[in-house]
């Protein structure tokens, strides 16, 4: 199964697509130097299949690239950086 991610064009969310097809987004808001994750979505035919977690690297590897912080405001981020703690270093604040 191939999982591809990249920012939609309005650059407001990074979508997923496996074989060609819709398979969910990780909104995205921006607020100067930070970007605030709000909303992971994952269509019911491709959840337990890696589809959310591919979507949140994708998205914090983009923003390290960036060079800004993040705030998890998404369950689903949040739970991802706390299982993946090499990471938590982009999490704006204490």
């Amino acid at each position: 199964m191939q999982i591809d991610v990249k920012l939609s064009l309005g650059g407001d969310s990074f979508e997923a697509k496996v074989d060609g097809k819709h398979a969910g987004r990780l909104d995205l808001v921006r607020r100067g130097a930070v970007i605030v994750y709000p909303h992971t979505v994952v269509d019911p035919e491709f959840e337990g299949r890696g589809v959310g977690s591919e979507l949140v690297r994708v998205a914090l590897d983009a923003a390290r690239a960036e060079g800004v912080t993040i705030v998890p405001s998404c369950w689903f981020v949040k739970g991802w950086i706390e299982r993946h703690p090499d990471y938590a270093d982009l999490v704006e604040g204490p």
